[in-house]
């Protein structure tokens, strides 16, 4: 080989840039899958209906629908627009690596093209044949057979080279039209949404127009739902800390019988008894009040791993028509709502399902809607707004298990009031649920 070392630099070329192809190709891939999966979100909030009623409480939750869906939207074009900036990157890679190719298949077809002219200027056997009986010695005989023999292997390998690499061309220019070809598509569909966020938003401001002419009647509806929100919120925390109060109760007596088994050990072993005897003697007394405790420990610390992809607490179609704290609202001015939890507008009939492994806490009932906690180790779940449960106090829940039935109200609007705590700390549940 004339040149190791050149062949050494492009192969170490060639391992430098798999690791970038690759990682290239797996955002284009990862950013695919997100805006299917925004897509398919889109899909489900669009197959929730408007309701047909035109007083102030409907038309809130309408306004509420809708900013839902033109936010769906919004995320879908900046998806987009987050592919077609990564199909840019791979574009401009691909076009330098078919400009390489382009600039290697032009040297190879010019060697091979001289190796051609050469072969035609000896082209026949006698030539060849001449050229090796021409020789000096036997030893140069040899080294002209060889060369002979050495080049038409030469000249075979050049051309299956040159065909390589004119294939490696093809392909590069087919896979670069591919990538231009998803960008146009991309380039179309963010033009499409765009159109439709138009349309959403028309109807957006004749929604807010209508609810400012009733100025009085939305005032006092909102008043409405902030003092029903702090009245169940209050009941809610109430609970809660029964339920913390009590934990701490059966912890302190889980510690008393744990104290006094030991001293009943040290007494025995005093009195010449063995620890193993002891042990014998007391054993099971106390072990499911210890397996309980450690078993909540457990469920805490799986609960955390599984942060960002638990289920929805709804089934069937969704949209999140009220966010987790303090926002104001898209299109109306100084109207501020300070919500605990999230509000998920389903379909009619939807069940509420538990998010994980857990035990039933409370059943209450408020404003005349059933309302449900669930303990997952030290966190707590809240589904309300139920027009009946198919749980009770102390039932043990599994992941997707239903817990009762979400109400429709008047208006025709399916909302299941969802909260997260832990402990007494609220948690933002959209941080911790898969969508």
């Amino acid at each position: 080989m004339k040149h190791p070392k050149l062949l050494l630099l492009l192969l170490l070329a060639v391992c430098c840039c798999q690791p970038s192809l690759a990682q290239t190709n797996r955002k284009i891939e990862e950013l695919k899958s997100q805006r299917g999966q925004l897509q398919e979100q889109i899909k489900q909030s669009e197959s929730l209906l408007l309701s047909t009623n035109k007083d102030v409480k409907s038309q809130l939750g309408d306004l509420a629908l809708i900013n839902s869906q033109l936010e769906e939207r919004r995320k879908f074009i900046k998806a987009i627009e987050s592919e077609m900036a990564a199909l840019d990157a791979d574009i401009l890679r691909q076009e330098k690596q078919l400009k390489q190719l382009q600039a290697d298949l032009k040297q190879k077809q010019d060697k091979y093209a001289q190796s051609v002219r050469y072969l035609r200027k000896s082209r026949s056997i006698e030539d060849k044949l001449m050229f090796v009986f021409s020789a000096e010695n036997f030893n140069q005989m040899y080294r002209r057979l060889r060369y002979v023999t050495e080049y038409a292997d030469y000249q075979r390998l050049q051309g299956n080279q040159l065909k390589e690499k004119q294939a490696q061309v093809e392909a590069k220019r087919k896979e670069l039209l591919a990538a231009r070809e998803e960008k146009t598509q991309l380039l179309a569909q963010r033009e499409e949404e765009r159109s439709r966020i138009e349309t959403k938003e028309k109807q957006q401001r004749a929604l807010v127009n209508q609810l400012q002419k009733r100025q009085r009647n939305l005032q006092a509806e909102l008043k409405k739902q902030r003092q029903q929100s702090q009245r169940l919120n209050a009941q809610i925390d109430k609970l809660i800390e029964q339920e913390i109060a009590a934990a701490k109760r059966r912890a302190a007596e889980e510690e008393r019988k744990r104290k006094a088994v030991a001293q009943k050990a040290a007494d025995s072993k005093n009195k010449g008894e063995t620890q193993s005897e002891a042990s014998a003697k007391n054993q099971g007394k106390d072990v499911p009040m210890m397996a309980e405790y450690t078993g909540n420990r457990q469920l805490s610390g799986v609960f955390e791993k599984n942060k960002g992809r638990l289920p929805m607490p709804i089934t069937g179609s969704y949209a999140i028509v009220s966010r987790f704290g303090q926002y104001a609202v898209a299109g109306l001015k100084n109207v501020k709502l300070d919500n605990k939890g999230i509000d998920i507008k389903g379909q009619k009939g939807a069940q509420a399902r538990s998010i994980f492994d857990g035990e039933v806490s409370a059943v209450f009932q408020f404003g005349g809607y059933t309302n449900v906690l669930v303990r997952h180790g030290s966190y707590i779940s809240v589904y309300c707004n139920l027009s009946s449960a198919s749980v009770k106090l102390g039932q043990k829940l599994k992941t997707h298990d239903s817990i009762g039935t979400v109400a429709t109200d008047a208006s025709g609007n399916t909302i299941l009031h969802f909260q997260l705590r832990k402990e007494t700390t609220k948690l933002n549940p959209e941080q911790w649920l898969g969508r």
